[in-house]
């Protein structure tokens, strides 16, 4: 018997576990290996990697650095934004941490203290209430067992299946499909790209340089045409001037965008969730390590004074979060609707020129 499961070992599950292990009982289970084993394809997340400022940022609160081996080449500090459509095109200083996404979650997960019972390449397929603990089925390596805990947490990301077990008729923020290409690059690129075009999406799409590659992706409308679209994309890419060589690998996966407040759901009756699997993620970036991290330590706060009643201090310890999503929202449409985008980037407000060699 577990005080507490964890479904999902990603940065805010290996965070949680990491911050709770000395009160509690915990299991931490994660679908993917996440080990120091060479990485399968089922272990690469479709993450394009890059880290932050809010992220740096709790993790200097949290006291960690980044350990050099996480890191890839080159690091970033300007974006380039394209307007395909009005054609306009500006750069703004930035700073992002490029790093390798799957040695970045290895990083965080070897940080979990061993009296934390760690099931790797493990599935969670549901949960019964019984007496007030869940009784969890588990699935490795084909077989299914049964364990149990007094609190269930969700940290399994955009396509939570703890959410969907939980409040199977309470919607999700508004799914998009993020497909990314992993691309061979000729030359290694100084910037992070976004590129806004109606036509493509009504969200974004970026690039991004990983040494030898350069990552391409999107974020579409699931089901209309998302190969098609993709397609036009890298044309698009070829007019603006981009050169890349044959695919290295292609990835999906969802990501939310919560128009509202209230599409954010963090728990109820011994359930918590934390990370996108609650929907805290930027309706205006899709940044969503820094919510994982801050929701991860919100609920470890919590926790750590009482397990009663954690579900109501949970969510009143995060009204913040839910303030900032209502900020990034009304960013949102000074950079997605044409119009205000036209006139934001025609200003030039905030950007900076860059001299070419």
């Amino acid at each position: 018997m577990y005080d507490a499961a964890i479904i999902g070992a990603g940065p805010a599950g290996s965070t949680l576990a990491r911050l709770i292990a000395g009160h509690y009982k915990i299991l931490l289970v994660d679908k993917r290996q996440l080990t120091a084993a060479p990485e399968s394809e089922s272990s690469r997340k479709c993450c394009g990697g890059l880290l932050a400022p809010d992220a740096q940022g709790m993790l200097s609160k949290m006291g960690l650095g980044l350990p050099k081996s996480v890191l890839m080449d080159p690091q970033l500090f300007v974006v380039r934004a394209i307007d395909v459509r009005q054609k306009i095109e500006r750069y703004y200083q930035r700073y992002y941490i490029n790093m390798d996404r799957r040695k970045f979650d290895c990083w965080l997960l070897s940080m979990v203290p061993s009296s934390v019972d760690v099931r790797l390449d493990c599935r969670f397929k549901s949960y019964e209430s019984e007496n007030g603990n869940f009784k969890l089925t588990l699935i490795q390596n084909n077989k299914s067992y049964v364990e149990n805990a007094g609190i269930l947490i969700g940290a399994d990301g955009a396509s939570s299946m703890v959410r969907k077990c939980a409040v199977p008729d309470r919607p999700f923020p508004k799914a998009y499909l993020g497909l990314q290409q992993w691309v061979q690059a000729d030359h290694q690129l100084p910037y992070f790209s976004t590129i806004f075009d109606s036509e493509i999406t009504d969200y974004y799409c970026w690039t991004i340089p990983k040494e030898d590659e350069l990552v391409i992706g999107a974020a579409l409308h699931p089901g209309k045409d998302v190969t098609g679209k993709f397609e036009l994309l890298k044309n698009k890419l070829r007019d603006c001037g981009f050169t890349f060589g044959k695919v290295v690998r292609t990835k999906a996966a969802f990501i939310l965008r919560p128009h509202k407040t209230k599409q954010i759901f963090t728990g109820t009756k011994g359930i918590a969730l934390i990370g996108e699997a609650a929907g805290w993620i930027s309706p205006s970036s899709a940044e969503g390590l820094s919510y994982a991290f801050k929701s991860a330590l919100a609920l470890a706060d919590v926790l750590h004074k009482t397990p009663e009643d954690f579900e109501k201090r949970y969510y009143r310890k995060t009204q913040g979060l839910r303030a900032n999503i209502l900020l990034k929202n009304i960013k949102s449409h000074f950079m997605y609707d044409p119009w205000l985008r036209t006139i934001v980037m025609r200003t030039g407000l905030n950007s900076m020129k860059v001299h070419k060699s």
